[in-house]
């Protein structure tokens, strides 16, 4: 018997995986939130989050959808609790993504968030740090600002803010593009 219900399989589709987002108040719980995850495996990202869904923290995590039920338990578990967790159903509830990449000559900046790091990509020197509005800044940008990428302090080891969470991930995108 023929089942005209039954949808036809092609070789060519892949099932589509849904993601949702986690929304936190504050940007402590997403960065513990993230390493916890993280740990246990789960396939995460950290993002902005889309203008819709702003809640005071400027960031969000992405997650496979399948998983929530496990990655709630888990931050339970933590006693670290989202705000709100949200489908991404649309596109207009797509995360941002935090980096963006400029080649300038020589130079090499990339942006995330609002925290530049730029780079001369034949000597691997920081040449500047800038962005942000965090007090720690400056104390980050004199802190590895004329050091190579190799001997500067990565910003997680010295700051404590969402300017230098933000930096760190510009930092490690920069390494991975200058192959350090």
């Amino acid at each position: 018997m023929l089942n005209i219900f039954k949808k036809k399989e092609t070789k060519t589709e892949s099932p589509r995986q849904e993601k949702g987002i986690l929304v936190f108040d504050n940007t402590t719980k997403v960065i513990r939130a993230e390493s916890l995850l993280k740990a246990g495996g789960w396939q995460i990202e950290v993002k902005g989050p889309p203008p819709d869904i702003r809640s005071g923290c400027d960031l969000v995590i992405e997650f496979p959808l399948l998983e929530e039920l496990p990655i709630i338990r888990k931050l339970s578990e933590a006693n670290i609790k989202p705000v709100q967790v949200v489908p991404v159903s649309s596109a207009l509830l797509e995360p941002v993504d935090l980096l963006q990449e400029k080649e300038y000559g020589n130079y090499l900046m990339v942006r995330a968030a609002n925290m530049k790091i730029t780079v001369d990509r034949n000597t691997h020197l920081i040449v500047n740090v800038s962005g942000g509005g965090c007090p720690d800044v400056p104390y980050l940008a004199e802190q590895m600002v004329n050091k190579s990428l190799g001997a500067a302090p990565q910003p997680r080891d010295i700051g404590y803010t969402l300017c230098a969470y933000a930096l760190q991930i510009a930092y490690e995108r920069i390494i991975k593009l200058c192959s350090v």
